[in-house]
């Protein structure tokens, strides 16, 4: 089986409460492999790019102020399947729909603060590694 890549964050909010090591462990556990990864903090320049299909949205403005609002810790893990296993990891971007035993089911309270970002799509993944990784 294709080796896949994907882009995984855990956002402002995951990593105040401490749980970089948690989601990093549960990808590790999974099987997939970390390739890279840099702590750091979001400028607005690079949120608008991240988020660019949002622009147009109500909630922009709240994504972009949230993902500046401290540290991240950006990812590319691969691995057969990478970005749907990644998804399913994680969980549904609301966490009180999300099932327990994934991240934001087990860790997240709220939909604007979900502790993880994960790429949809592997062109997704292509566009988010060489945002955050080039």
């Amino acid at each position: 089986m294709d080796t896949q890549h994907t882009f995984v964050m855990v956002k402002p909010d995951g990593v105040k409460r401490g749980l970089v090591a948690e989601v990093i462990g549960r990808f590790e556990r999974k099987g997939l492999t970390l390739e890279r990864m840099r702590m750091l903090i979001i400028d607005e320049d690079l949120a608008g790019r991240h988020y660019a299909e949002h622009t147009a949205k109500p909630f922009f403005g709240e994504l972009v102020s949230f993902i500046t609002s401290g540290p991240v810790v950006a990812m590319e893990w691969s691995g057969p399947e990478a970005v749907s296993i990644a998804r399913t990891l994680m969980g549904t971007t609301n966490p009180a729909e999300a099932p327990p035993g994934t991240i934001r089911g087990d860790f997240g309270t709220i939909i604007t603060e979900n502790i993880v970002h994960g790429s949809d799509s592997p062109a997704s993944a292509e566009r988010e590694i060489q945002l955050f990784f080039s």
